[in-house]
Protein backbone atom coordinates (compact mmCIF):
# COMPACT_ATOMS: atom_id res chain seq x y z
CA UNK A 1 0.00 0.00 0.00
CA UNK A 2 1.20 3.40 -0.35
CA UNK A 3 1.36 5.91 1.71
CA UNK A 4 1.09 9.58 0.21
CA UNK A 5 1.88 11.56 3.63
CA UNK A 6 2.01 11.34 6.58
CA UNK A 7 -0.75 9.76 8.28
CA UNK A 8 -1.67 12.11 11.05
CA UNK A 9 -1.75 14.53 8.58
CA UNK A 10 -5.05 13.13 7.06
CA UNK A 11 -6.50 11.24 10.03
CA UNK A 12 -9.17 13.29 12.10
CA UNK A 13 -8.18 13.95 15.76
CA UNK A 14 -11.51 12.74 17.08
CA UNK A 15 -12.94 9.67 16.08
CA UNK A 16 -16.78 8.93 15.40
CA UNK A 17 -18.23 6.55 17.80
CA UNK A 18 -20.10 5.67 14.87
CA UNK A 19 -17.09 4.75 13.45
CA UNK A 20 -16.44 2.85 16.07
CA UNK A 21 -19.11 0.57 15.33
CA UNK A 22 -17.85 0.34 12.16
CA UNK A 23 -14.73 -0.97 13.53
CA UNK A 24 -16.18 -3.79 15.81
CA UNK A 25 -18.54 -5.03 12.82
CA UNK A 26 -15.83 -5.11 9.96
CA UNK A 27 -12.35 -3.06 10.13
CA UNK A 28 -12.22 -2.96 6.41
CA UNK A 29 -15.79 -0.95 6.54
CA UNK A 30 -14.15 1.38 9.36
CA UNK A 31 -11.07 1.90 6.81
CA UNK A 32 -13.52 2.70 3.52
CA UNK A 33 -15.55 4.92 5.62
CA UNK A 34 -13.26 6.92 7.61
CA UNK A 35 -10.10 7.22 6.43
CA UNK A 36 -11.16 6.95 2.49
CA UNK A 37 -14.39 8.54 3.19
CA UNK A 38 -15.96 6.81 1.44
CA UNK A 39 -19.94 6.15 2.09
CA UNK A 40 -23.12 4.46 0.05
CA UNK A 41 -26.49 4.83 1.51
CA UNK A 42 -28.20 2.28 1.27
CA UNK A 43 -32.01 0.92 2.10
CA UNK A 44 -31.13 0.28 5.42
CA UNK A 45 -28.82 3.50 6.14
CA UNK A 46 -32.34 4.95 4.84
CA UNK A 47 -34.70 3.63 6.72
CA UNK A 48 -32.17 4.02 10.15
CA UNK A 49 -32.33 7.70 9.13
CA UNK A 50 -35.63 7.73 9.32
CA UNK A 51 -35.54 5.64 12.81
CA UNK A 52 -33.33 8.52 14.46
CA UNK A 53 -35.44 11.04 13.51
CA UNK A 54 -37.51 11.37 16.38
CA UNK A 55 -34.66 12.28 18.58
CA UNK A 56 -32.64 14.04 16.37
CA UNK A 57 -33.10 17.48 17.48
CA UNK A 58 -29.80 18.89 18.98
CA UNK A 59 -29.43 19.86 22.26
CA UNK A 60 -26.63 20.65 24.78
CA UNK A 61 -26.25 18.95 27.69
CA UNK A 62 -27.70 20.48 30.56
CA UNK A 63 -27.16 18.31 33.56
CA UNK A 64 -29.69 20.01 35.78
CA UNK A 65 -32.32 18.69 33.58
CA UNK A 66 -31.51 15.44 34.93
CA UNK A 67 -33.13 16.33 38.66
CA UNK A 68 -33.72 13.36 41.08
CA UNK A 69 -37.34 13.16 40.27
CA UNK A 70 -35.96 11.72 36.46
CA UNK A 71 -35.34 14.09 33.09
CA UNK A 72 -35.04 13.44 29.64
CA UNK A 73 -32.15 14.57 27.12
CA UNK A 74 -32.02 14.08 23.47
CA UNK A 75 -29.29 13.99 20.75
CA UNK A 76 -26.71 15.09 22.90
CA UNK A 77 -23.33 15.55 20.78
CA UNK A 78 -20.00 14.98 23.00
CA UNK A 79 -16.50 14.86 22.27
CA UNK A 80 -13.17 13.56 24.12
CA UNK A 81 -9.66 15.42 23.55
CA UNK A 82 -8.17 12.90 26.25
CA UNK A 83 -10.21 9.67 24.51
CA UNK A 84 -10.12 10.95 21.24
CA UNK A 85 -13.77 10.15 20.45
CA UNK A 86 -16.56 12.48 19.48
CA UNK A 87 -20.38 11.52 19.02
CA UNK A 88 -23.98 11.92 19.65
CA UNK A 89 -26.39 10.25 21.68
CA UNK A 90 -29.98 9.68 20.66
CA UNK A 91 -31.56 9.78 24.58
CA UNK A 92 -30.36 10.08 27.96
CA UNK A 93 -33.04 9.53 30.76
CA UNK A 94 -32.76 9.64 34.59
CA UNK A 95 -35.47 8.36 36.99
CA UNK A 96 -35.60 8.28 40.59
CA UNK A 97 -32.67 5.22 40.61
CA UNK A 98 -30.70 5.54 37.67
CA UNK A 99 -29.27 7.32 34.61
CA UNK A 100 -30.05 5.29 31.16
CA UNK A 101 -28.33 5.50 27.92
CA UNK A 102 -31.00 4.64 25.17
CA UNK A 103 -29.84 4.41 21.09
CA UNK A 104 -32.32 3.41 18.43
CA UNK A 105 -31.67 0.53 15.87
CA UNK A 106 -32.72 -0.58 12.46
CA UNK A 107 -33.62 -4.10 12.41
CA UNK A 108 -32.95 -7.24 14.65
CA UNK A 109 -30.98 -7.61 17.59
CA UNK A 110 -29.18 -12.16 17.59
CA UNK A 111 -30.29 -14.60 19.52
CA UNK A 112 -28.48 -16.33 22.22
CA UNK A 113 -28.45 -20.07 22.66
CA UNK A 114 -31.43 -20.12 25.03
CA UNK A 115 -33.05 -18.35 22.32
CA UNK A 116 -33.48 -15.20 24.24
CA UNK A 117 -33.03 -11.90 22.70
CA UNK A 118 -29.28 -9.92 23.09
CA UNK A 119 -28.14 -6.69 21.70
CA UNK A 120 -25.49 -7.11 19.42
CA UNK A 121 -21.59 -6.06 20.09
CA UNK A 122 -20.78 -3.56 18.12
CA UNK A 123 -24.38 -1.84 19.37
CA UNK A 124 -22.81 -2.26 22.96
CA UNK A 125 -19.13 -0.86 22.20
CA UNK A 126 -20.85 2.08 21.33
CA UNK A 127 -23.15 2.85 24.10
CA UNK A 128 -19.80 1.93 26.07
CA UNK A 129 -18.27 4.45 24.11
CA UNK A 130 -20.86 6.88 25.12
CA UNK A 131 -21.00 6.16 28.84
CA UNK A 132 -16.86 6.82 28.73
CA UNK A 133 -17.97 10.51 27.65
CA UNK A 134 -20.50 10.77 29.99
CA UNK A 135 -18.34 10.22 32.89
CA UNK A 136 -15.79 13.13 31.64
CA UNK A 137 -18.83 15.28 32.16
CA UNK A 138 -19.33 13.64 35.59
CA UNK A 139 -22.09 11.86 34.52
CA UNK A 140 -21.63 8.08 35.65
CA UNK A 141 -23.99 5.82 33.73
CA UNK A 142 -24.28 1.72 34.02
CA UNK A 143 -27.34 0.71 32.29
CA UNK A 144 -28.24 1.28 28.70
CA UNK A 145 -31.14 -0.02 26.35
CA UNK A 146 -31.18 -0.37 22.84
CA UNK A 147 -34.51 -0.23 20.77
CA UNK A 148 -34.12 -2.58 17.66
CA UNK A 149 -36.99 -1.39 15.06
CA UNK A 150 -37.66 -4.78 13.69
CA UNK A 151 -38.65 -6.34 16.81
CA UNK A 152 -39.88 -2.95 18.26
CA UNK A 153 -38.70 -3.85 21.39
CA UNK A 154 -35.51 -2.48 23.84
CA UNK A 155 -32.72 -4.74 24.81
CA UNK A 156 -31.79 -3.74 28.38
CA UNK A 157 -27.73 -3.95 29.47
CA UNK A 158 -25.54 -3.13 32.14
CA UNK A 159 -22.45 -0.62 31.24
CA UNK A 160 -19.68 -2.56 33.17
CA UNK A 161 -16.07 -1.52 34.12
CA UNK A 162 -14.77 -4.64 31.78
CA UNK A 163 -17.22 -3.38 29.18
CA UNK A 164 -15.77 -0.44 29.33
CA UNK A 165 -11.57 -1.59 29.54
CA UNK A 166 -12.97 -3.14 26.38
CA UNK A 167 -13.75 0.00 24.39
CA UNK A 168 -11.18 1.58 25.63
CA UNK A 169 -8.99 -0.74 24.22
CA UNK A 170 -10.93 -0.79 20.36
CA UNK A 171 -10.53 2.97 20.30
CA UNK A 172 -6.77 2.32 20.26
CA UNK A 173 -6.83 -0.21 18.08
CA UNK A 174 -8.77 1.42 15.85
CA UNK A 175 -7.16 4.64 15.70
CA UNK A 176 -3.96 2.62 15.14
CA UNK A 177 -4.95 1.24 11.96
CA UNK A 178 -6.12 3.90 10.42
CA UNK A 179 -2.79 5.44 11.15
CA UNK A 180 -0.81 2.53 9.40
CA UNK A 181 -2.70 3.15 6.18
CA UNK A 182 -3.14 0.15 4.90
CA UNK A 183 -6.97 -1.43 4.03
CA UNK A 184 -7.87 -3.96 5.92
CA UNK A 185 -8.89 -7.30 3.98
CA UNK A 186 -12.09 -8.47 3.59
CA UNK A 187 -14.21 -10.71 6.09
CA UNK A 188 -13.56 -14.23 4.67
CA UNK A 189 -17.26 -15.42 3.24
CA UNK A 190 -18.97 -13.60 6.38
CA UNK A 191 -22.91 -13.00 6.00
CA UNK A 192 -22.29 -9.39 7.54
CA UNK A 193 -21.19 -8.52 4.09
CA UNK A 194 -24.63 -9.29 2.18
CA UNK A 195 -26.25 -6.52 4.75
CA UNK A 196 -23.60 -4.05 4.35
CA UNK A 197 -23.56 -0.45 2.99
CA UNK A 198 -20.57 -0.46 1.34
CA UNK A 199 -20.45 -4.38 -0.31
CA UNK A 200 -20.68 -2.45 -3.94
CA UNK A 201 -17.18 -0.85 -2.94
CA UNK A 202 -15.83 -3.33 -0.75
CA UNK A 203 -16.60 -6.15 -3.09
CA UNK A 204 -15.78 -8.67 -0.43
CA UNK A 205 -15.75 -12.08 -2.73
CA UNK A 206 -14.30 -10.96 -5.55
CA UNK A 207 -11.71 -9.05 -3.86
CA UNK A 208 -10.53 -12.67 -2.27
CA UNK A 209 -10.89 -14.35 -5.27
CA UNK A 210 -8.14 -11.49 -7.26
CA UNK A 211 -6.00 -10.94 -3.96
CA UNK A 212 -5.98 -14.74 -4.19
CA UNK A 213 -5.21 -15.05 -7.70
CA UNK A 214 -6.83 -18.23 -8.29
CA UNK A 215 -10.42 -19.66 -9.85
CA UNK A 216 -13.08 -20.15 -6.93
CA UNK A 217 -15.48 -22.49 -7.66
CA UNK A 218 -19.02 -20.01 -8.75
CA UNK A 219 -21.44 -19.12 -6.06
CA UNK A 220 -24.49 -18.36 -8.02
CA UNK A 221 -25.82 -17.20 -4.45
CA UNK A 222 -23.09 -14.70 -4.39
CA UNK A 223 -25.11 -11.20 -4.57
CA UNK A 224 -24.14 -9.47 -7.60
CA UNK A 225 -22.68 -5.61 -6.70
CA UNK A 226 -25.27 -2.37 -6.28
CA UNK A 227 -23.51 0.29 -8.10
CA UNK A 228 -24.90 3.42 -6.57
CA UNK A 229 -28.21 4.89 -7.96
CA UNK A 230 -29.02 2.10 -9.98
CA UNK A 231 -32.64 2.25 -11.96
CA UNK A 232 -32.37 5.87 -12.49
CA UNK A 233 -33.66 7.48 -15.04
CA UNK A 234 -31.58 9.20 -18.01
CA UNK A 235 -32.21 12.48 -19.10
CA UNK A 236 -31.35 13.30 -22.76
CA UNK A 237 -31.24 17.08 -24.33
CA UNK A 238 -31.11 17.46 -28.00
CA UNK A 239 -32.42 20.87 -28.66
CA UNK A 240 -29.53 22.97 -28.97
CA UNK A 241 -32.88 25.63 -27.99
CA UNK A 242 -33.71 24.01 -24.31
CA UNK A 243 -32.95 25.39 -21.25
CA UNK A 244 -32.62 23.11 -18.00
CA UNK A 245 -33.29 24.42 -14.71
CA UNK A 246 -35.00 23.10 -10.84
CA UNK A 247 -38.00 23.79 -8.83
CA UNK A 248 -39.06 22.18 -6.23
CA UNK A 249 -36.93 18.94 -6.47
CA UNK A 250 -37.42 18.68 -9.76
CA UNK A 251 -35.45 18.79 -12.75
CA UNK A 252 -37.30 20.86 -15.84
CA UNK A 253 -36.30 21.25 -19.66
CA UNK A 254 -38.29 24.03 -21.09
CA UNK A 255 -38.51 25.18 -24.72
CA UNK A 256 -39.93 28.54 -25.78
CA UNK A 257 -40.90 28.85 -22.16
CA UNK A 258 -42.86 25.90 -21.91
CA UNK A 259 -41.90 22.99 -19.79
CA UNK A 260 -41.62 19.53 -22.25
CA UNK A 261 -40.12 17.25 -19.35
CA UNK A 262 -39.64 17.54 -15.37
CA UNK A 263 -37.84 14.41 -13.72
CA UNK A 264 -37.86 14.45 -10.02
CA UNK A 265 -33.93 14.56 -9.03
CA UNK A 266 -33.57 11.85 -7.39
CA UNK A 267 -35.01 9.72 -9.65
CA UNK A 268 -32.12 10.22 -12.46
CA UNK A 269 -28.81 8.71 -12.63
CA UNK A 270 -27.28 10.99 -15.66
CA UNK A 271 -27.91 14.34 -17.84
CA UNK A 272 -26.91 14.19 -21.36
CA UNK A 273 -26.84 17.45 -23.32
CA UNK A 274 -26.24 18.01 -27.44
CA UNK A 275 -25.08 21.30 -28.57
CA UNK A 276 -25.86 24.83 -26.61
CA UNK A 277 -28.60 23.64 -23.92
CA UNK A 278 -28.34 25.88 -21.49
CA UNK A 279 -28.28 24.59 -17.48
CA UNK A 280 -29.01 27.17 -14.81
CA UNK A 281 -26.47 27.30 -11.95
CA UNK A 282 -28.98 26.22 -9.15
CA UNK A 283 -29.86 22.72 -11.18
CA UNK A 284 -26.34 22.43 -11.65
CA UNK A 285 -25.22 22.66 -8.21
CA UNK A 286 -28.17 20.58 -6.61
CA UNK A 287 -27.51 17.92 -9.59
CA UNK A 288 -23.80 17.69 -8.69
CA UNK A 289 -24.41 17.49 -4.94
CA UNK A 290 -26.39 14.74 -5.95
CA UNK A 291 -23.44 13.21 -7.68
CA UNK A 292 -25.35 13.17 -11.07
CA UNK A 293 -23.26 13.70 -13.94
CA UNK A 294 -23.99 16.19 -16.65
CA UNK A 295 -22.07 15.14 -19.86
CA UNK A 296 -21.97 17.75 -22.57
CA UNK A 297 -21.47 16.21 -26.35
CA UNK A 298 -21.03 17.43 -29.92
CA UNK A 299 -24.53 18.02 -31.67
CA UNK A 300 -22.88 15.14 -33.90
CA UNK A 301 -22.31 13.50 -30.53
CA UNK A 302 -19.10 13.70 -30.17
CA UNK A 303 -17.73 13.65 -26.13
CA UNK A 304 -16.94 17.07 -24.88
CA UNK A 305 -16.77 16.71 -21.07
CA UNK A 306 -18.58 16.44 -18.38
CA UNK A 307 -19.20 18.35 -14.43
CA UNK A 308 -19.46 15.89 -11.65
CA UNK A 309 -19.29 16.62 -7.71
CA UNK A 310 -16.43 15.82 -5.72
CA UNK A 311 -15.29 12.23 -6.40
CA UNK A 312 -14.32 9.68 -4.06
CA UNK A 313 -11.22 9.57 -1.38
CA UNK A 314 -8.53 8.16 -3.90
CA UNK A 315 -5.31 9.26 -2.57
CA UNK A 316 -3.87 5.68 -2.73
CA UNK A 317 -5.26 4.47 -5.97
CA UNK A 318 -4.21 7.75 -7.66
CA UNK A 319 -0.45 8.13 -6.23
CA UNK A 320 -0.61 3.82 -7.69
CA UNK A 321 -1.99 4.54 -10.86
CA UNK A 322 0.88 7.01 -11.20
CA UNK A 323 3.44 4.78 -10.01
CA UNK A 324 2.53 1.77 -12.45
CA UNK A 325 2.52 4.31 -15.05
CA UNK A 326 6.07 4.84 -14.05
CA UNK A 327 7.01 1.21 -14.53
CA UNK A 328 6.95 -0.23 -18.20
CA UNK A 329 6.80 -3.34 -16.86
CA UNK A 330 3.60 -2.43 -14.99
CA UNK A 331 2.05 -0.13 -18.29
CA UNK A 332 2.86 -3.48 -20.43
CA UNK A 333 1.08 -6.34 -18.11
CA UNK A 334 -1.99 -4.15 -17.82
CA UNK A 335 -2.37 -2.74 -21.66
CA UNK A 336 -1.57 -6.58 -22.77
CA UNK A 337 -4.36 -8.29 -20.81
CA UNK A 338 -7.00 -5.14 -21.67
CA UNK A 339 -6.45 -6.24 -25.42
CA UNK A 340 -6.40 -9.71 -25.26
CA UNK A 341 -10.15 -9.61 -23.45
CA UNK A 342 -10.98 -6.99 -26.39
CA UNK A 343 -9.82 -9.63 -28.75
CA UNK A 344 -11.04 -12.21 -27.18
CA UNK A 345 -14.40 -10.56 -27.01
CA UNK A 346 -14.86 -9.50 -30.66
CA UNK A 347 -14.23 -12.90 -31.83
CA UNK A 348 -17.22 -14.03 -29.61
CA UNK A 349 -19.19 -11.38 -31.17
CA UNK A 350 -18.21 -12.17 -35.13
CA UNK A 351 -18.65 -15.95 -34.25
CA UNK A 352 -22.27 -15.01 -32.55
CA UNK A 353 -23.75 -12.90 -35.25
CA UNK A 354 -21.91 -13.32 -38.06
CA UNK A 355 -20.40 -15.61 -40.62
CA UNK A 356 -16.88 -14.84 -40.91
CA UNK A 357 -14.55 -17.22 -42.55
CA UNK A 358 -12.74 -19.99 -40.37
CA UNK A 359 -9.38 -18.55 -41.22
CA UNK A 360 -10.27 -15.18 -39.73
CA UNK A 361 -11.44 -16.61 -36.67
CA UNK A 362 -7.87 -18.94 -36.18
CA UNK A 363 -6.17 -15.79 -36.72
CA UNK A 364 -7.76 -13.87 -33.76
CA UNK A 365 -7.18 -16.53 -31.66
CA UNK A 366 -3.49 -16.19 -32.57
CA UNK A 367 -3.30 -12.64 -31.61
CA UNK A 368 -5.80 -12.58 -28.79
CA UNK A 369 -3.05 -15.05 -27.33
CA UNK A 370 -0.32 -13.44 -28.33
CA UNK A 371 -1.06 -10.82 -26.12
CA UNK A 372 0.37 -11.97 -23.17
CA UNK A 373 3.82 -12.10 -24.84
CA UNK A 374 4.48 -9.00 -26.29
CA UNK A 375 7.53 -7.02 -25.29
CA UNK A 376 7.21 -3.28 -25.99
CA UNK A 377 3.86 -1.02 -26.11
CA UNK A 378 4.68 -0.62 -29.87
CA UNK A 379 4.40 -4.54 -30.86
CA UNK A 380 1.21 -4.37 -28.84
CA UNK A 381 -0.17 -1.81 -30.34
CA UNK A 382 0.55 -3.84 -33.87
CA UNK A 383 -1.43 -6.90 -32.43
CA UNK A 384 -4.14 -5.03 -31.36
CA UNK A 385 -4.27 -2.75 -34.91
CA UNK A 386 -4.31 -6.35 -36.72
CA UNK A 387 -7.14 -7.51 -34.99
CA UNK A 388 -9.01 -4.38 -35.98
CA UNK A 389 -8.72 -4.96 -39.27
CA UNK A 390 -9.75 -8.13 -39.52
CA UNK A 391 -12.63 -7.67 -36.71
CA UNK A 392 -14.07 -4.57 -39.11
CA UNK A 393 -12.97 -6.75 -42.20
CA UNK A 394 -15.97 -9.05 -41.24
CA UNK A 395 -17.89 -6.78 -39.65
CA UNK A 396 -20.42 -6.80 -42.72
CA UNK A 397 -21.62 -9.93 -42.20
CA UNK A 398 -23.00 -9.17 -38.72
CA UNK A 399 -25.41 -6.80 -40.37
CA UNK A 400 -28.30 -8.35 -42.25
CA UNK A 401 -28.96 -7.91 -46.15
CA UNK A 402 -31.42 -5.52 -47.68
CA UNK A 403 -31.63 -3.07 -45.04
CA UNK A 404 -29.98 -0.26 -47.21
CA UNK A 405 -26.61 -0.31 -44.65
CA UNK A 406 -23.21 -0.63 -46.14
CA UNK A 407 -20.16 -1.32 -44.27
CA UNK A 408 -16.67 -2.17 -46.05
CA UNK A 409 -14.28 -0.51 -43.47
CA UNK A 410 -14.59 1.77 -40.62
CA UNK A 411 -13.56 5.76 -40.29
CA UNK A 412 -14.12 8.22 -38.54
CA UNK A 413 -13.23 11.91 -38.33
CA UNK A 414 -15.72 12.67 -40.11
CA UNK A 415 -17.51 9.18 -40.51
CA UNK A 416 -18.55 8.63 -43.74
CA UNK A 417 -21.48 6.38 -43.71
CA UNK A 418 -24.28 5.85 -41.66
CA UNK A 419 -22.61 2.56 -39.79
CA UNK A 420 -19.56 4.02 -39.03
CA UNK A 421 -21.71 7.44 -37.32
CA UNK A 422 -23.52 4.58 -35.23
CA UNK A 423 -20.42 3.33 -34.40
CA UNK A 424 -18.48 7.14 -33.26
CA UNK A 425 -21.57 7.86 -31.13
CA UNK A 426 -21.55 4.54 -29.28
CA UNK A 427 -17.68 4.67 -29.15
CA UNK A 428 -17.84 8.41 -27.44
CA UNK A 429 -20.59 7.65 -24.99
CA UNK A 430 -19.33 4.66 -23.78
CA UNK A 431 -16.17 6.51 -23.14
CA UNK A 432 -18.07 8.94 -21.42
CA UNK A 433 -19.55 6.21 -18.96
CA UNK A 434 -16.04 4.49 -18.15
CA UNK A 435 -14.30 8.56 -17.62
CA UNK A 436 -17.70 9.05 -14.64
CA UNK A 437 -17.10 5.55 -13.52
CA UNK A 438 -13.17 6.25 -13.17
CA UNK A 439 -13.88 9.51 -11.46
CA UNK A 440 -16.34 8.27 -9.19
CA UNK A 441 -14.06 5.45 -7.58
CA UNK A 442 -11.13 7.97 -7.09
CA UNK A 443 -9.30 7.11 -10.23
CA UNK A 444 -7.65 9.64 -13.03
CA UNK A 445 -9.46 9.04 -15.66
CA UNK A 446 -6.72 10.59 -18.10
CA UNK A 447 -3.81 8.73 -17.10
CA UNK A 448 -4.35 5.47 -19.19
CA UNK A 449 -1.75 2.48 -19.89
CA UNK A 450 -2.41 1.96 -23.07
CA UNK A 451 -3.71 4.97 -24.80
CA UNK A 452 -1.58 7.58 -24.26
CA UNK A 453 -2.12 10.63 -21.71
CA UNK A 454 -3.28 13.54 -24.41
CA UNK A 455 -4.56 17.07 -23.57
CA UNK A 456 -8.46 16.67 -23.73
CA UNK A 457 -8.73 12.51 -24.06
CA UNK A 458 -9.55 10.20 -21.24
CA UNK A 459 -6.85 7.85 -21.75
CA UNK A 460 -7.69 5.32 -18.77
CA UNK A 461 -11.31 4.93 -19.94
CA UNK A 462 -10.26 4.21 -23.27
CA UNK A 463 -8.62 1.43 -22.05
CA UNK A 464 -11.24 0.19 -19.64
CA UNK A 465 -13.76 0.21 -22.55
CA UNK A 466 -11.90 -1.96 -25.03
CA UNK A 467 -12.94 -5.10 -23.38
CA UNK A 468 -16.44 -3.87 -23.54
CA UNK A 469 -16.64 -2.25 -27.38
CA UNK A 470 -18.09 -5.32 -29.46
CA UNK A 471 -20.06 -6.19 -26.27
CA UNK A 472 -21.73 -3.03 -25.47
CA UNK A 473 -21.09 -0.63 -28.79
CA UNK A 474 -20.60 -2.59 -31.63
CA UNK A 475 -23.91 -4.89 -30.34
CA UNK A 476 -25.93 -1.81 -29.86
CA UNK A 477 -25.53 -0.43 -33.29
CA UNK A 478 -25.73 -4.29 -34.78
CA UNK A 479 -29.36 -4.47 -32.64
CA UNK A 480 -30.36 -0.93 -34.16
CA UNK A 481 -30.13 -1.99 -37.85
CA UNK A 482 -31.00 -5.80 -37.78
CA UNK A 483 -34.14 -4.73 -36.06
CA UNK A 484 -34.74 -2.31 -38.03
CA UNK A 485 -35.33 0.63 -35.39
CA UNK A 486 -33.47 2.84 -37.36
CA UNK A 487 -33.00 3.36 -41.07
CA UNK A 488 -30.94 5.52 -43.67
CA UNK A 489 -33.48 8.08 -43.36
CA UNK A 490 -32.39 8.96 -39.97
CA UNK A 491 -29.04 10.18 -41.47
CA UNK A 492 -28.21 13.35 -42.71
CA UNK A 493 -25.01 14.14 -44.88
CA UNK A 494 -22.89 16.99 -43.76
CA UNK A 495 -20.19 18.75 -44.48
CA UNK A 496 -18.78 17.47 -40.67
CA UNK A 497 -19.93 13.42 -41.98
CA UNK A 498 -22.81 11.53 -41.64
CA UNK A 499 -24.77 12.15 -38.63
CA UNK A 500 -27.93 11.10 -36.83
CA UNK A 501 -31.35 13.36 -37.04
CA UNK A 502 -32.91 13.62 -33.71
CA UNK A 503 -34.83 10.95 -34.55
CA UNK A 504 -32.35 8.12 -35.16
CA UNK A 505 -30.57 9.57 -31.64
CA UNK A 506 -33.81 8.76 -29.64
CA UNK A 507 -34.02 5.25 -31.36
CA UNK A 508 -30.14 5.12 -29.96
CA UNK A 509 -30.52 6.46 -26.75
CA UNK A 510 -33.49 3.42 -26.75
CA UNK A 511 -31.11 0.81 -27.53
CA UNK A 512 -28.37 2.10 -25.51
CA UNK A 513 -29.87 1.69 -22.56
CA UNK A 514 -31.22 -1.71 -23.32
CA UNK A 515 -28.05 -3.02 -23.88
CA UNK A 516 -26.64 -1.42 -20.56
CA UNK A 517 -29.37 -3.12 -18.71
CA UNK A 518 -28.90 -6.32 -20.26
CA UNK A 519 -27.75 -9.05 -17.68
CA UNK A 520 -24.80 -11.63 -18.23
CA UNK A 521 -23.34 -14.44 -16.35
CA UNK A 522 -19.87 -13.40 -14.83
CA UNK A 523 -17.71 -15.59 -16.24
CA UNK A 524 -16.05 -15.79 -12.76
CA UNK A 525 -18.36 -15.35 -10.54
CA UNK A 526 -21.30 -17.25 -11.71
CA UNK A 527 -24.25 -14.68 -10.97
CA UNK A 528 -26.19 -12.37 -13.24
CA UNK A 529 -25.44 -8.59 -13.51
CA UNK A 530 -25.98 -5.78 -16.07
CA UNK A 531 -23.03 -4.58 -18.09
CA UNK A 532 -23.75 -1.23 -16.25
CA UNK A 533 -22.52 -3.11 -13.25
CA UNK A 534 -20.04 -4.88 -14.70
CA UNK A 535 -18.08 -1.95 -15.80
CA UNK A 536 -18.77 -0.65 -12.55
CA UNK A 537 -17.29 -3.77 -11.11
CA UNK A 538 -14.51 -4.01 -13.20
CA UNK A 539 -13.23 -0.37 -12.50
CA UNK A 540 -13.11 -0.90 -8.80
CA UNK A 541 -11.09 -4.30 -9.45
CA UNK A 542 -8.91 -1.94 -11.42
CA UNK A 543 -8.95 0.79 -8.14
CA UNK A 544 -7.59 -1.97 -5.89
CA UNK A 545 -4.51 -3.15 -8.23
CA UNK A 546 -3.73 0.35 -8.27
CA UNK A 547 -3.89 0.60 -4.54
CA UNK A 548 -1.68 -2.53 -4.37
CA UNK A 549 -4.72 -4.61 -2.67
CA UNK A 550 -4.56 -7.29 -5.42
CA UNK A 551 -1.51 -8.53 -7.62
CA UNK A 552 -2.85 -8.40 -11.23
CA UNK A 553 -6.05 -7.18 -13.12
CA UNK A 554 -8.06 -9.57 -14.89
CA UNK A 555 -9.83 -8.29 -18.01
CA UNK A 556 -13.54 -9.00 -18.50
CA UNK A 557 -14.41 -11.64 -21.00
CA UNK A 558 -17.32 -13.12 -22.55
CA UNK A 559 -18.09 -16.85 -24.27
Amino acid sequence: MISPCNSDEIIPDLLPIRRLHNYVYCPRLFYLQWVEDIFLPNEDTVIGSSIHKRVDEPERLKQDILTENGGTLRSLHLSSEHLGITGIIDLLEHDECETCIVDYKKGNPLKNESGDWVAKHNDIIQLAAYALLLEEQGIIVNKASIYYAGIRRHIKFFLTNELKDECRKLIHEAKTLAKEHVCPPPLSHSTRCLACSAYPICLPFESEYWAANNTPQKNTSMRPPMPPDDGGEILVVQNAQATVGIRHGEIMVKLNGDIVARHPVHQLQAVYLYGSVQVSAQALSVLMEESIPVSYFSPAGRFIGMAHGLSSSGVDARIGQCRMWENPNKRLLIAAEIIRAKIHNQRVILMRNGSPPTEALAQLAQLRDACAHQTSLAALRGIEGSAAAIYFANFSTMIKANLGFDFTCRNRRPPKDPVNALLSLAYSILSKELTGIAYSVGLDPFLGFFHSPRYGRPALALDMMEEFRPLIADSSVLTLINRGEITPDDFVNTTRGVMLKDSGRRQFWRAWVRRLDTEITHPTFGYRMSYRRMMDVQMRQFWRFCRGDISRFYGFTTR
